[in-house]
C-alpha cells in the first residue's frame, strides 16, 4: 500500500498518531489503557490503534523520553498482555519522538525495535517503516486468512510445488544433457549440466526481480536478440556469443565496454565465484549447447512464478529458493546415499540448542560479571517466565479446569474423565484430559523454576526446553554494559559452524537463521549505547562502537551486509557430493539477493558483489584425509633420509609409551612435517585475506586483487593437497608411481584434508560447532571408497564414522547436534559410537516412526537427536521419552519435548529414554538390583521365560 508522505509527514509533526494509524494507515479503533511502575515512576500507555491483535501505545511523559533500560522495561511489562505492540514515547514539550516496537518476523525471536523522530527532520525513514504496515481495504479479507493458515499451509505448498517441479526438472535436466556437445567424458558433462542449471535458475530469479537491465523477461529476448543478429539458422548463438560473456565479463566481471553494454544491457556485477569461468570450461573449451536447449528450459521456467524473497507459497505454480534445496535432494537420489532432506523444524531445534549455548559460553568466559548476581542475563527468567515457555505449552493454562477434571488431580478415583478428548479451547491436536493435565502441570513447575531464579545455566534452557533463541535476543537487547555486549559480539563474529555432510546447505541455513537476529541486535544494542553517550564523554569512549556502526553504513544494505558477514566468517561446509556444495552456495547467494531491491539509479543496481565462499563450503570426503597435525605426523615419519621404527598404525605416543628410545620424530621427519606447517599457515594468511576481502565497501576497488589473491590460494591448496595425497595413498596401499591407479584412487576416495583446507580453525582447536545429519548406509553398500582408523567401523554403519571424525573437528569447548538412527543409543551393535560420546554431556530426545515420522521415504524412521555439550566437567546424559505422534501434532513437537536426567546405565549398548519423573524412579530401581533375571532361573526350572528387545508395532515370541 503507498502512503500519502505529505499527508503522513503533517500528522507526525502534530503528533496525530490516532489520526495517523485509522486514516492512514488502515489500522482499526481500539481502546485501552495501560498503568505500570518502572523504577518508582508511573508512566500511563494509551491505546491509539490495533491490527491484528498488534497494539500501537502512546506513552506521554513529563520531561524527557526515558533512556533506552526503561523504556525496555516498560516494553517487557507491556509484551506480558501484548506480545507484538507498538509503544510511541513523546517528551514533555512535544519535541521528540521515540517508536519502539516489538514484532516477531517468521523463524525468528521476538525482537525490540526504536526509531527516533523528531518534527524538524523529514521522517522518510519512518515514513518507510510505516509503508510495511499499513493495510488497504482491498486486504481486510485476506487478513484472517493468512493467520488461520499458518505455518501448515506454507509447508503442504511448499512440498505439492516441489513434487510437480521436481517431476518434470528431471526430464528438463534429462533432455538439457543430451543437448551439450564437447564434453567426452559422462559424469563431466553431467556436473556441468548442473554448474549450467544453477547459473541460469539464479539469473531466473535475478530477472524476475529486476536486476537485469529491467527485463523480467531478460533471458527469453536476449535469445531472440542473439538469432535476429545471427540468424536462425546459427543454432549455437546464445551460448557461446552472448550467455557465456553474461557470466564470465557481465556477472562475474568488473570491466566493461561500448561493445559489451550494447550486448548485455544494463546487468550488475555479482561475483560470488559462481559466474567464474569453471574448471571444466577451461578443459573443455569446445563445449557447444544449442539454443534449442535454452528455449525448452525457459519453456519450463516460464510455467511457474518465481520470488526471490521468503513468502508462503499460495499455488502449486510458484517457486522460490527454499525449493531448490528439496529438489537438489530428491534429484541427486541421496536414500541410495544414505541421506534425507532435514526439515526446518529439526535443523532449527539443533542449531539454536548447540550456537547460542556456544555463544554464552564464550560470553560467559570473558565476562562473567555478566552472568552473576543482581542484574544478571538470568533475571529475565526471573522477571518474565512465560515469554520463554514455548506457546504448545502454554495453550489453555489460564482457563480453570472443569470440577470433574480438577477433582482428579488430588483423588485418583476422580480420572474417569481424564481419557477423554480435551476441548479444543485447552487442547493441542489430539490432547486427551490426561494429557493436557499433566502439560499445565508442566508448566507451573517450569514457571516456578524460572520465577525463583533457580535457572542459572545454559543447558538448562536446553533441559527445561526453554525458548533459547528469544532468551539470547532478549539477553543482547537488555545488556546494561558495553562489555556485556562485546563479550556477546566477539563470540557471535568469532563463532565457526561446521555441517560436515551439509548437502544443499539445510543446516549452514538454520545456523544463518539463528546468528542474523543477534547480529542484528548487538548492532542496535550499540547504537543505543553511543546515542546515550553524554556530550562530555571521551572522543575514544566506545571507539570499537564506533567504528563498527561507521563500517555498516559504508554498506548499502544493511542486511545484506549481515548476512554476507555471517556467511563469511561463521559458515562452513563439506560434502562428497560436488553438485551439493554448488547448490547449497547458490540457496546462500539468492538469499543475500532476495534482501535488495533493484535500483537502477544507484551504483551496480543497490546490490554489493556477492561473496565468494569456494573456500568456506568445499567438496571432499570428511572421513578420507588428513584432519589434525598428528595424522599427518604419522603419514610423514620415516619420508626424510631416516628410517622409521613404527608400525603402519602405531602412533609416536604408542611407541614411546612401549619403552623404546624414540621419543620425538627424526630430524628429517620433523624438517618435513615443519615445511608443511609452513605452508599450510601460508595459505591461511591467504585466506584470511581473501575473507576480509569479502566484506570490504568497495569490493571493486579490490577486484584485480581479489582474483589474484584467489588463484594463488587455490594453487597453493592444490600444490599441498597433492603432497598429502599421496603420503594418504600410501597408507591405502596404492602405488603413486603408478598414476592410472593413482587417479582412480583419488577419483574414488576424494580425499579432503581438513589440516590445510581450515588450517587456522583446525590449528585453534577445531570448529566450534558441528552439526549436521549424517548419511545412515550400511558399510557393505559403500562401494566408492574404503575407509581406515576408526573405532566405530565394527558398527557397521556410515553415521558412526562421521561422528567419530566430529571429536576430532570440534574443538574442546564445542557443541555438536545430529539427527540419527535411536539404534546408535539402543544397541549393543553401536556400544563403540556410545564409548566415543560417553565422556561428554548429552542431551538425547528419541522419536518413533509411528504413526508419523520425520523423515518422509525412509524405513525404520525412528530417530535420535543428540545435542553434545564439551564444555561441562562431569559426564552425564539427560534424555526424553520415545516421542509417538500424529501428523498434526508436528508443528508443536519440539516444543513439547520434556527432559529427564537418566541414571547411571548399567546395560551394555543401550542408553535409557526418560519421559517422566516416575519412568525415572523404575530404572533407578532396577539398577539397584545386582542381579539380573537369569540369575533368578534355574538350568531345571520346568517353566521357559521369554523376551523380545523389538518390541514396537508387534511383539514376536516363538518356541
Amino acid at each position: 500500500m503507498n502512503l500519502d508522505a505529505v499527508r503522513v509527514r503533517r500528522f507526525l509533526r502534530d503528533f496525530a498518531f490516532e489520526d495517523l494509524f485509522i486514516d492512514e494507515l488502515g489500522w482499526d479503533v481500539y481502546n485501552e489503557t495501560l498503568t505500570m511502575s518502572v523504577d518508582e515512576r508511573e508512566y500511563t500507555l494509551a491505546a491509539v490503534a490495533e491490527k491484528r491483535n498488534v497494539v500501537a501505545f502512546l506513552c506521554e511523559v513529563t520531561g524527557d523520553i526515558p533512556l533506552s533500560d526503561v523504556r525496555r522495561k516498560i516494553e517487557r511489562k507491556v509484551a506480558e498482555k501484548y506480545r507484538e505492540h507498538f509503544i510511541i514515547f513523546v517528551d514533555g514539550d512535544r519535541s521528540r519522538q521515540v517508536w519502539q516496537w516489538a514484532r516477531r518476523e517468521p523463524g525468528r525471536p521476538l525482537a525490540t525495535r526504536a526509531h527516533e523522530y523528531s518534527p524538524t527532520q523529514p521522517g522518510d525513514s519512518l515514513i518507510q517503516k510505516l509503508e510495511n504496515i499499513a493495510f488497504s481495504l482491498d486486504e481486510e479479507d485476506n487478513l484472517n486468512v493468512v493467520e488461520v493458515s499458518g505455518r501448515l499451509r506454507a509447508a503442504f505448498n511448499v512440498e505439492h510445488a516441489t513434487r510437480r517441479f521436481y517431476d518434470r526438472f528431471k526430464k528438463e535436466r534429462t533432455a538439457y544433457e543430451e543437448f551439450i556437445t564437447g564434453i567426452a567424458h559422462l559424469e563431466t558433462k553431467r556436473e556441468y549440466v548442473s554448474v549450467m542449471l544453477n547459473r541460469l535458475m539464479f539469473v531466473y530469479f535475478m530477472q524476475k526481480k529486476g536486476f537485469l537491465d529491467g527485463d523480467p523477461h531478460y533471458l527469453r529476448n536476449r535469445i531472440q536478440m542473439m538469432q535476429a543478429q545471427y540468424g536462425d539458422d546459427q543454432f549455437y548463438s546464445f551460448y557461446r556469443y552472448f550467455l557465456l560473456r553474461l557470466f564470465h565479463e557481465g556477472l562475474g566481471g568488473l570491466a566493461r565496454n561500448p561493445e559489451l553494454d550494447a550486448l548485455l544491457g544494463d546487468v550488475p556485477y555479482l561475483n560470488g565465484g559462481i559466474f567464474e569461468l569453471h574448471q571444466i570450461e577451461r578443459d573443455n573449451p569446445d563445449i557447444q549447447i544449442p539454443d534449442a536447449a535454452f528455449e525448452r528450459i525457459l519453456d519450463f521456467f516460464d510455467q511457474y512464478q518465481w520470488h526471490l524473497d521468503d513468502r508462503p507459497l499460495k499455488r502449486d505454480n510458484e517457486i522460490n529458493p527454499d525449493v531448490l534445496g528439496y529438489i537438489f535432494e530428491k534429484y541427486i537420489n541421496q536414500k541410495q546415499m544414505g541421506a534425507y532432506y532435514t526439515k526446518e523444524d529439526i535443523t532449527g531445534y539443533i542449531s539454536r540448542n548447540t550456537i547460542i549455548p556456544y555463544l554464552f559460553d564464550t560470553a560467559r568466559k570473558t565476562r562473567p560479571a555478566a552472568f552473576a548476581g543482581e542484574g544478571s542475563s538470568w533475571t529475565l527468567l526471573e522477571n518474565d517466565p512465560r515469554r520463554y515457555i514455548y506457546p504448545a505449552v502454554q495453550k489453555g493454562v489460564d482457563l480453570p479446569l472443569p470440577d470433574e477434571i480438577a477433582a482428579g488431580i488430588e483423588d485418583v478415583a476422580q480420572r474417569g474423565s481424564w481419557n477423554t478428548r480435551t476441548p479444543d479451547e485447552y487442547a493441542l491436536p489430539t490432547e486427551i484430559w490426561r494429557e493436557t493435565v499433566a502439560r499445565r502441570q508442566r508448566y507451573e513447575d517450569v514457571w516456578l523454576k524460572l520465577a525463583c531464579g533457580e535457572v542459572q545455566e545454559i543447558n538448562d534452557l536446553i533441559t527445561l526446553n526453554l525458548d533459547i533463541q528469544q532468551f539470547a535476543q532478549d539477553a543482547i537487547e537488555n545488556c546494561e554494559q558495553p562489555e556485556t555486549l562485546r563479550a556477546f559480539w566477539k563470540a557471535i563474529r568469532g563463532v565457526t559452524v561446521l555441517d560436515p555432510t551439509c548437502g544443499s546447505g539445510a543446516f549452514l541455513f538454520a545456523a544463518l537463521n539463528i546468528l542474523q537476529p543477534l547480529y542484528d541486535a548487538c548492532l542496535r544494542r550499540m547504537e543505543t549505547f553511543v546515542a546515550e553517550l553524554p556530550p562530555e564523554a571521551p572522543v575514544h569512549k566506545l571507539k570499537d562502537f564506533k567504528e563498527t556502526l561507521e563500517n555498516v553504513t559504508r554498506h548499502p544494505n544493511t542486511d545484506y551486509f549481515i548476512l554476507k558477514s555471517i556467511i563469511v566468517d561463521n559458515l562452513y561446509g563439506v560434502d562428497l557430493m560436488a553438485e551439493a556444495v554448488e547448490i547449497a552456495k547458490l540457496r546462500l547467494f539468492l538469499k543475500l539477493a532476495a534482501q535488495v531491491q533493484p535500483d537502477r539509479t544507484a551504483e551496480n543496481w543497490g546490490i554489493e558483489p556477492l561473496p565468494d565462499i569456494d573456500f568456506n563450503i568445499r567438496p571432499g570426503n570428511t572421513l578420507v584425509g588428513f584432519a589434525t597435525r598428528d595424522d599427518v605426523q604419522r603419514a610423514f615419519r620415516g619420508t626424510g633420509k631416516s628410517s622409521s621404527l613404527l608400525g603402519p598404525d602405531q602412533s609416536l605416543m604408542d611407541f614411546a609409551q612401549k619403552g623404546t628410545q624414540m621419543k620425538i620424530l627424526f630430524p628429517d621427519d620433523a624438517a618435513v612435517l615443519q615445511r608443511i606447517e609452513e605452508k599450510a599457515e601460508d595459505i591461511d594468511r591467504l585466506f584470511t585475506r581473501f575473507r576480509e576481502m569479502q566484506t570490504a565497501h568497495d569490493m571493486s576497488a579490490y577486484a584485480q586483487d581479489f582474483v589474484e589473491t584467489k588463484s594463488e590460494l587455490r594453487h597453493r591448496l592444490n600444490d599441498l593437497g597433492e603432497e598429502l595425497n599421496q603420503a594418504l595413498a600410501r597408507q591405502y596401499n596404492v602405488k603413486v608411481e603408478d598414476k592410472e591407479a593413482y587417479a582412480q584412487w583419488l577419483e574414488s576416495h576424494n580425499p579432503f584434508h581438513w589440516f590445510i583446507e581450515f588450517y587456522g580453525i583446525m590449528n585453534d582447536g577445531g570448529f566450534d560447532v558441528v552439526i549436521g545429519n549424517p548419511p545412515y548406509l550400511v558399510l557393505r553398500a559403500l562401494k566408492e571408497y574404503t575407509v581406515q582408523g576408526f573405532q566405530t567401523l565394527d558398527t557397521k554403519n556410515l553415521y558412526p564414522l562421521i561422528l567419530e571424525k566430529c571429536q576430532v573437528l570440534v574443538s574442546p569447548r564445542g557443541r555438536e547436534g545430529y539427527i540419527i538412527p535411536v539404534s546408535s543409543i539402543a544397541t549393543q551393535g553401536y556400544s563403540s559410537l556410545q564409548n566415543v560420546l560417553k565422556e561428554n554431556e548429552l542431551f538425547i530426545s528419541s522419536y518413533d516412526d509411528r504413526p508419523s515420522h520425520l523423515f518422509t521415504g525412509l524405513d525404520k524412521n525412528t530417530l535420535s537427536i543428540i545435542l553434545v555439550a564439551k564444555t561441562t566437567p562431569i559426564s552425564k546424559t539427560i534424555s526424553t521419552r520415545l516421542f509417538r505422534w500424529n501428523s498434526e501434532e508436528r508443528e508443536a513437537l519440539f516444543e513439547l519435548l520434556q527432559y529427564g536426567e537418566t541414571p547411571k546405565n548399567k546395560i551394555k549398548g543401550c542408553i535409557p529414554k526418560i519421559g517422566s519423573r516416575i519412568e525415572a524412579s523404575i530404572w533407578e530401581k532396577i539398577f539397584k538390583e545386582p542381579n539380573i533375571i537369569g540369575a533368578f532361573q534355574s538350568r531345571t526350572y520346568q517353566h521357559k521365560t521369554y523376551y523380545s528387545r523389538k518390541v514396537n508395532a508387534f511383539l514376536q515370541i516363538l518356541d
